[in-house]
C-alpha cells in the first residue's frame, strides 16, 4: 500500500496535470486500502479474504462548470485519459454559481494534528482465525444458544490524500481492527438472533474476543419467547446501539444541502432550542484514535471540536463550501469526500454528552414502557420530521426491564422527540456516532 507521502504526491500530480491541460481549478482525492478478513462457523474455518484497492478521483472546474471522474488504473496513460475526460465533461456541464474550491484563506496550514490513528495494522491470518474462533466459542457456550451465524475478525489499513490547485496537499493513514459474533438461541419457530461487534484503530484497544462472543450469546438468549405490547402512548428507552440513529436524523436535517433545498424539518431552527436545556451534542474530529477522527475535511479545511447543540440550542448548520456560499455563510469544516464527485457533508466522532442519571434512575418511574434494542426499516420523513420504525426489545414495568417483546412500531415526530429526550450517564465510545441510553417520553407504540 502507498505511504502517506506517496498518496499525497499522486493527488498533487493529477491536479497539476489537470491545470496544465486547461482546467481553471481542480482537486483530487486518493484512497487506498488493504484488509484481511477471516470468518468461522460452528468451530470451522469458513473463509479467508484479502482485498487491496486504490482509487483516484479528480474534480475539475472550467469557469463555473465542473465535472468529476475517477479511476483505479494509476498508469500514466490512464491519468492522461482521466484528465481529458474530466475537462471535456466540465465544458459540457451546466453552470453552477455556488461550485468551487474552498476559500484559499481558510485552508489548513502547517502540520496536521497527531491523532494516533495507525498502529501498523499487521496481524497474521492465523491470529485472526484464533480471534474469530474465540468469539464464536464464547457465544456458543452461553446456555440457550442453539446455532451460529459465525464469528469473524479483520484487520486493515487505509491511506487518504487530498490535493487542490490553490495550495493544499495532505494525507494520513489509519488502521482498523474488528471482531464480531452472531448466534441464534431457542428452537423451532422461536429462534432469535443477536450479535455483538467491536472496532478499534489500535489492536490493544479492541475488546477481548471472548467478551464480544459472550455478549452476543447473552443478547440472543434474552430475546427468546418475545411477547406483544399493548398499543398506546408510553416512554421509549433507546439502547445505545440504536439511540445513536437519532443523531443521524439530526445530521440529515442540518446538512447544508437540506437547508439550501428547504427540505429539512429544522429549516428555521438555527439559534433556537431544539432539545431540553441539559442536552449538548458534540462533534470531535481530534479524538485520539477515534473511529472517525481526521486532520482535515474533504476540501482541505482545518477541523476541530464543536458543539453542534449547546445546552439544547442548535448552534450551526453543517456546511461544505458550496452550501456555505449559497447561504452567505462560512464553511464549517464538515465537507466529506468519497472516491469521486463533489463534496458532501459528514461528521466525525459525533455524540450526545452523557446526562447525570444512571440507567436505573432514568427508568425507575416508568410504570409501563419499552426498552428498544433493535430498529427495523427507515420510516423517517426528513421534511416533516415524522418518525415511524419497527422495533423489538423489552418491556419496562414498574421501573424494571422485564420480558422480551417484538413486532411493534414506535412513532412520533422528531421535533417532539428531541424536546422530550433525556440521556443517561452511560456514554461509551464504541461507534462512529455514539449515544448513552436515551429516554423519549410520549411516543406512540403500536403492536404488530
Amino acid at each position: 500500500m502507498q505511504t502517506a507521502d506517496q498518496a499525497r504526491d499522486r493527488a498533487q500530480e493529477i491536479v497539476a496535470r489537470a491545470v496544465k491541460a486547461g482546467a481553471d481549478a481542480a482537486d483530487a482525492v486518493f484512497h487506498a486500502d488493504a484488509s484481511t478478513d477471516v470468518s468461522v462457523r460452528l468451530g470451522k474455518l469458513e473463509d479467508v479474504g484479502r482485498s487491496e484497492s486504490e482509487a483516484l478521483g479528480l474534480r475539475v472546474f472550467v469557469g463555473k462548470r465542473s465535472a468529476s471522474a475517477s479511476t483505479s488504473d494509476l498508469s500514466s496513460d490512464a491519468m492522461a485519459v482521466l484528465v481529458d475526460r474530466a475537462i471535456a465533461m466540465a465544458r459540457e456541464a451546466p453552470e453552477d454559481a455556488w461550485a468551487g474550491l474552498a476559500p484559499e484563506g481558510r485552508l489548513m496550514k502547517g502540520a496536521p494534528p497527531m491523532l494516533d490513528l495507525d498502529d501498523g495494522g499487521d496481524v497474521a491470518p492465523e491470529a485472526l482465525r484464533a480471534r474469530a474462533m474465540e468469539a464464536e466459542d464464547a457465544a456458543r457456550a452461553v446456555p440457550g444458544v442453539t446455532n451460529s451465524e459465525g464469528g469473524s475478525a479483520s484487520v486493515g489499513r487505509s491511506v487518504m490524500a487530498l490535493a487542490t490547485s490553490h495550495g493544499f496537499a495532505g494525507a494520513y493513514t489509519v488502521s482498523s481492527h474488528g471482531v464480531s459474533a452472531s448466534v441464534l438461541a431457542g428452537s423451532g419457530g422461536d429462534m432469535q438472533r443477536d450479535y455483538d461487534y467491536h472496532s478499534a484503530r489500535h489492536l490493544h484497544r479492541l475488546d477481548a474476543a471472548a467478551d464480544i462472543g459472550r455478549r452476543a450469546g447473552e443478547r440472543a438468549v434474552a430475546r427468546i419467547n418475545p411477547g406483544r405490547l399493548a398499543s398506546g402512548m408510553m416512554p421509549v428507552v433507546f439502547d445505545p446501539r440504536v439511540g445513536n440513529s437519532l443523531l443521524g436524523h439530526l445530521v440529515g436535517a442540518i446538512a447544508g444541502s437540506s437547508i439550501t433545498r428547504k427540505t429539512s424539518f429544522l429549516i428555521d431552527a438555527l439559534g433556537t432550542a431544539i432539545f431540553a436545556a441539559g442536552i449538548t451534542v458534540r462533534d470531535d474530529p481530534h479524538q485520539p484514535h477515534g473511529l472517525r477522527s481526521h486532520p482535515f475535511d474533504g476540501e482541505g479545511l482545518p477541523v476541530g471540536p464543536v458543539a453542534i447543540v449547546d445546552h439544547g440550542v442548535l448552534q450551526t448548520w453543517l456546511l461544505d463550501s458550496a452550501s456555505a456560499r449559497q447561504l452567505g455563510l462560512e464553511p464549517t469544516g464538515h465537507a466529506g469526500r468519497g472516491g469521486g464527485g463533489a463534496p458532501g457533508v459528514s461528521t466525525s466522532n459525533l455524540y450526545f454528552e452523557p446526562g447525570i442519571m444512571p440507567v436505573a434512575t432514568l427508568i425507575e418511574d416508568i410504570v409501563d414502557g419499552v426498552y428498544v434494542n433493535e430498529l427495523i426499516g427507515m420510516g423517517v420523513n426528513g421534511v416533516t420530521g415524522d418518525y415511524s420504525r419497527g422495533a423489538s426489545g423489552f418491556r419496562i414495568q414498574n421501573g424494571q426491564i422485564t420480558t422480551p417483546v417484538a413486532e411493534f412500531t414506535i412513532a412520533g415526530n422528531l421535533i417532539d422527540m428531541f424536546r422530550q429526550l433525556t440521556p443517561a450517564n452511560d456514554l461509551t465510545f464504541r461507534y462512529g456516532i455514539n449515544a448513552p441510553t436515551l429516554r423519549v417520553d410520549g411516543m406512540t407504540v403500536a403492536s404488530g
